[in-house]
C-alpha cells in the first residue's frame, strides 16, 4: 500500500509566500504518512500565462532555482517523494511546462516536459513554452512506477497509452483548470485510467487569478474506473488516497485490453506529417 496526496494550494504574486505556505501542507501530508504528494500546474507563480508578456520569461529557472531548490529541501526534510511542477529553462534557451519529481531524499527521480500545448484565451502556454521533448517517461518513487502528465495532455490519450505500456501504476496530473470544465475532466480521467489499468491523480489548481476561477476538485481514479475517495472542494486542501498497487494487476488480468490491442492497425497513430512540433 502506498499513499499518495493531492496538495490543492493557491498561488499569490509572491513566490515565496506561496512555498512557505505549501511547505505547511506537504509537513501536514507527511505527518499523515504519505508517500508521494502531487502539486498542481506551474503551483509557485501565479497564472502568468492568461496573458502574453515577454517579462515573464524571467520567472523560469532551472533544477537548481528558487522552486525547485525548496520543494527537493522539503522532499529530504519529510522523507515524501514530491511531483513538483515549475517553469523551466534550459541550457539552450528553451522553456517549458515541466515537472521535476523528487525522492524522498530530495534528489531528482524524474523529468517530464509537457508535450501538448494550447493557444486558448487565459491559456497562452505556446507564446511560453516549447512542446516537451522527453517522451513519457515512467519513474521510480517509493518502489512505484510513476508516470506524470500536464494539463491539456488530458485530452490526448496517447501520452496516457504510452504511461500504461511502460508500466506505470501512478500517474499524476496537475492542471489548471477553470469554468465548467469539471464533468469533462472526470470524464476523460476515467477512460484514462480505466483503459490503462492504473490509479489516476488529478491535482487541479485552486483560487481567482487573472480573472479566472480555478475550480480545484482534485480526485483519484482507481485503476477499474472508480472514484479512489471523494474529491477536494474549491478551497485548497489535501486529499489522501491509499493505493493498492496489486489492483493495478487484477485489473489489467480481468480487464485485458493491453493483450487485444492490434498496434499493426494503428499505423495512422505513428505518422508525424500533422504533428505540431512548435509553438505557433
Amino acid at each position: 500500500m502506498v499513499k499518495i496526496a493531492a496538495v490543492q494550494v493557491a498561488a499569490s504574486e509572491d513566490t515565496s509566500r506561496t512555498l512557505r505556505k505549501v511547505a505547511q501542507y506537504l509537513e501536514a501530508a507527511a505527518a499523515k504518512g504519505v508517500n508521494i504528494a502531487c502539486l498542481p500546474e506551474l503551483f509557485a507563480r501565479s497564472w502568468f500565462p492568461a496573458t502574453k508578456d515577454e517579462a515573464n520569461f524571467s520567472l523560469a529557472e532551472g533544477p537548481d532555482g528558487q522552486v525547485a531548490g525548496e520543494v527537493s529541501g522539503l522532499a529530504k526534510k519529510l522523507g515524501v517523494s514530491i511531483i513538483c511542477p515549475l517553469f523551466e529553462a534550459d541550457q539552450s534557451g528553451k522553456f517549458y511546462n515541466s515537472v521535476y519529481a523528487f525522492d524522498s531524499k530530495g534528489n531528482i527521480a524524474g523529468h517530464y516536459r509537457k508535450a501538448h500545448l494550447p493557444s486558448l484565451p487565459f491559456w497562452e502556454e505556446k507564446f511560453y513554452f516549447s512542446p516537451g521533448d522527453k517522451g513519457f517517461p515512467v519513474f521510480d518513487l517509493e518502489g512505484v512506477k510513476v508516470g506524470v502528465q500536464l494539463g491539456w495532455d488530458n485530452f490526448f490519450p496517447e501520452g496516457f497509452r504510452a504511461l500504461g505500456l511502460k508500466g506505470a501504476e501512478v500517474v499524476f496530473l496537475p492542471s489548471a483548470a477553470a469554468f465548467a470544465s469539471q464533468e469533462r475532466w472526470l470524464a476523460m480521467c476515467v477512460a484514462h485510467a480505466f483503459a490503462n489499468g492504473y490509479y489516476l491523480m488529478r491535482v487541479n489548481r485552486v483560487g481567482t487569478e487573472e480573472g479566472l476561477d480555478f475550480y480545484g476538485n482534485s480526485f483519484c481514479i482507481r485503476p477499474d474506473g472508480d472514484l479512489a475517495a471523494e474529491p477536494l472542494g474549491l478551497g485548497e486542501g489535501i486529499l489522501l488516497v491509499d493505493c493498492d498497487i496489486s489492483l493495478v494487476a487484477e485489473t489489467k488480468e480481468l480487464w485485458p485490453f493491453m493483450g487485444d490491442r492490434r498496434p499493426c492497425e494503428y499505423t495512422a497513430l505513428s505518422n508525424s506529417e500533422n504533428c505540431a512540433e512548435t509553438g505557433e
